[in-house]
């Protein structure tokens, strides 16, 4: 077989799919109301494999995966990673897990995920039995980090300029109480002069 392309299944692979699903015993009816996460490899019309690519927050899952011909399953899979990484850059993904269990994984830099890591896996994926593999494409802790240092920035200059716009504020409020007070006497000084200097009439 040529070697394969990749894209994102549709409807028109659905067959090809459900057949997938039943051979490898997988839940074909709760994967065929997910179609839009799998990615399809074949060569024009021909159809090869698949696997499912689940994002939740900053986490990919690459899920369910089988091929018709595993002749050609290797040079998917380094397809299918090229774009889940794309995938995960545009969604600000940190972390691509997976419970596949060729050695290809590993090959690409999965690891088996310890106690620590394990306790980064979304809610959603913790019931699933098996070992998890991870792939980490960010350090989460160093990204929030730089988010929470950047917001105390934030929020400092904030306050540093509600501080400003404060003392403006009572500076302006002064001058005005200041200006206030002068109109007035220079007001009480005119009347006085005008009372003292009026003409006196026989």
């Amino acid at each position: 077989m040529p070697p394969p392309g990749i894209r994102r299944a549709n409807v028109d692979d659905l067959p090809a799919l459900r057949s997938l699903w039943l051979a490898a015993k997988l839940p074909a009816d709760e994967l065929e109301i997910r179609l839009t996460e799998f990615q399809v490899a074949g060569s024009g019309e021909t159809f090869a494999g698949a696997i499912g690519m689940q994002i939740i927050r900053q986490h990919l899952r690459l899920h369910s995966e089988d091929y018709l011909d595993y002749s050609v399953a290797d040079a998917a899979r380094e397809l299918f990673l090229e774009r889940s990484q794309k995938l995960a850059a545009n969604h600000g993904v940190f972390r691509i897990w997976t419970q596949e269990t060729s050695p290809y994984w590993r090959r690409w830099g999965f690891q088996p995920a310890d106690a620590e890591t394990l306790a980064r896996l979304p809610d959603e994926w913790k019931d699933f039995e098996g070992r998890w593999l991870t792939l980490e494409l960010k350090n989460e802790d160093t990204i929030n980090a730089a988010l929470q240092s950047h917001s105390i920035g934030f929020t400092d200059a904030g306050k540093k300029q509600a501080a400003q716009a404060a003392e403006r504020a009572r500076q302006l409020k002064l001058a005005i109480t200041i200006t206030g007070f002068a109109i007035f006497f220079i007001c009480v000084a005119i009347a006085v002069y005008l009372l003292r200097h009026r003409p006196s009439f026989p």
